[in-house]
Order: structure tokens, then sequence, then C-alpha cells
């Protein structure tokens, strides 16, 4: 049976060679990558930014209606708040 302490050793002895192993593969993975770039004319600025082309970043909308004596503001998108509800929005339009 082995004690702790060898176990210990066995697990610090497994880790470095996990780190050894992982720095080899990662070499062979940069090198195939950078093969590919070159044989397809793939550029770094090609790979972009991690965002996908044509989507749109959401621009919060400007509030349409206030609420006078709440201040709470609402855009007229999505459900119409409790104080607007079944009434004329028109009183509540912000000029």
């Amino acid at each position: 049976m082995s004690t702790y302490k060898q176990i210990q050793d066995q697990i610090k002895h497994l880790q470095q060679q996990a780190e050894e192993l992982r720095k080899k593969e990662l070499s062979n993975a940069i090198s195939q990558i950078k093969t590919i770039m070159a044989e397809y004319g793939i550029t770094v600025s090609d790979l972009g930014n991690g965002k996908k082309k044509g989507t749109k970043t959401k621009v919060p909308l400007a509030p349409k209606y206030r609420n006078p004596t709440t201040g709470e503001t609402w855009s007229g998108r999505g459900k119409a708040p409790k104080w607007i509800e079944q009434k004329n929005k028109d009183k509540y339009l912000i000029k």
C-alpha cells in the first residue's frame, strides 16, 4: 500500500510529464497551423477577432415615454409598464 507522500510524489512527477507533453504537442500544433495558413494564404486578420461576420451589437434605445411621478422611462418596445398600460400614451411622450 502506498503512502500519502508517495502518491503526492507520483502526482508531481505525472504533472511534470503532462506539462512536457503539452509543450511538445503545442509546438507541433502551431507548426501544423502555420503550414496550413501558408498553404492557403491565410493571415491572422483573416481569422477575425472572434465575432461572427454580420452580427450587430445591440444598441440600447432612447426612452420614448416618461412617467412624470416616478421618472421611470420606457422605450416603447416590449411589454408596456403598468404605469402606461391602457392609458393615452401621448401625454407620457418625451418631447
